[in-house]
């Protein structure tokens, strides 16, 4: 069903690549380390690509498909990176005033 010709293949595609957006926040909130982004990128992909195996009891073999994902996983690492490393690199506050008043 993926493919650049029919509107439901792009409409697939588009589904896709929203995904890795979303998957990239989820990102962001579960793992918060810009070093684990393409470990736990590539583990998510990979899982998908064994249901995928299983679901159509033959392994994927259309371009359009391995496109489609090798995409969508550069995607998801690199924005899920850059929004980690964003949060990995604030200033810490250093406040030298005491935290409570005794």
């Amino acid at each position: 069903i993926l493919g650049f010709s029919t509107p439901p293949g792009r409409l697939s595609m588009m589904a896709f690549i929203l995904n890795a957006l979303t998957c990239a926040l989820g990102l962001l909130y579960f793992i918060r380390r810009g070093k684990q982004c393409l470990d736990f990128t590539v583990t998510v992909h990979f899982f998908h690509l064994l249901g995928c195996w299983v679901y159509n009891s033959r392994f994927p073999s259309t371009l359009t498909w391995w496109l489609v994902h090798i995409v969508c996983t550069a995607l998801m690492a690199a924005i899920g990176e850059y929004l980690c490393m964003r949060i990995e690199l604030r200033e810490i506050p250093l406040n030298s005033a005491p935290k409570s008043n005794v």
